[in-house]
C-alpha cells in the first residue's frame, strides 16, 4: 500500500440488524471488530456518519491513519456508502479495504488482493459498480461451501456451525493479521 497522509478506508461487509449479527455473511463486520480492538486508541469508538448511511471511527493502525466502517444498509446495497466514504475522505479505490464473506475459499482461509471479479457476491458486484472500477482491495474470509444442494444465499445467511462458531475468533484474528501485514 502506497505512503500516503490520506486515510486507508476499511470496510467490513455484513447485513444490519441482531438476525443477522452471528450469519456467514456478516463475517466482514466480524473482522472490522477486530480490527477496531488493535487500533490506537484502542479499542476504536464508532459512531454513526449520516452522509454514507455507515458507522465509522477514525483511528490509526499500524501507524497508518484508517477510517473503519461498516455500513447500515443491506449487503446489495454496500456500494452507495463505500462510494460516499470514500468521496467524503478522499480516498481512492485503491485505497478502499473491503472485508467479505468468500464461498470459494475454505473455511479459515484468509486471501488479500486488489482487483478482481465478484464471484457472485452481491455486496462487491454493488461496490464495484458504485466505485466504478474493480481496482480496490479485498480481504476475502473464507466461509465454505454450502453443504449438499443448499442454496448459497440461504448457507451465507445461516450461522456458523458449533465447530466453525469456536474457531471463528482464530478466523478473524488471522484476518486482522492479514490485513495489518499489508500496513
Amino acid at each position: 500500500m502506497p505512503v500516503t497522509d490520506s486515510p486507508l478506508l476499511i470496510v467490513g461487509l455484513g447485513n444490519p440488524g441482531a438476525q443477522y449479527a452471528a450469519t456467514r455473511h456478516n463475517v466482514g463486520v466480524m473482522v472490522l471488530e477486530e480490527l477496531a480492538s488493535r487500533t490506537s486508541p484502542m479499542p476504536a469508538s464508532f459512531s454513526v456518519h449520516k452522509r454514507s448511511n455507515t458507522e465509522i471511527a477514525e483511528t490509526r493502525l499500524g501507524g497508518r491513519r484508517v477510517v473503519l466502517a461498516r455500513t447500515r444498509s443491506y449487503m446489495n446495497l454496500s456500494g452507495g456508502p463505500v462510494k460516499a466514504l470514500a468521496t467524503f475522505f478522499k480516498v481512492t479505490p485503491a485505497e478502499v479495504v473491503v472485508i467479505h464473506d468468500e464461498l470459494e475459499l475454505d473455511f479459515g482461509q484468509v486471501r488479500l488482493r486488489l482487483g478482481g471479479g465478484d464471484h457472485g457476491h452481491n455486496g462487491l458486484r454493488s461496490v464495484t459498480q458504485s466505485l466504478g472500477t474493480k481496482e480496490y482491495q479485498r480481504l476475502a474470509v473464507g466461509i465454505g461451501r454450502p453443504p449438499g444442494r443448499m442454496d448459497p444465499a440461504a448457507f451465507v445467511l445461516k450461522p456458523f456451525s458449533k465447530q466453525e462458531a469456536a474457531e471463528l475468533p482464530f478466523l478473524c484474528s488471522d484476518a486482522a493479521d492479514e490485513l495489518e501485514r499489508s500496513l
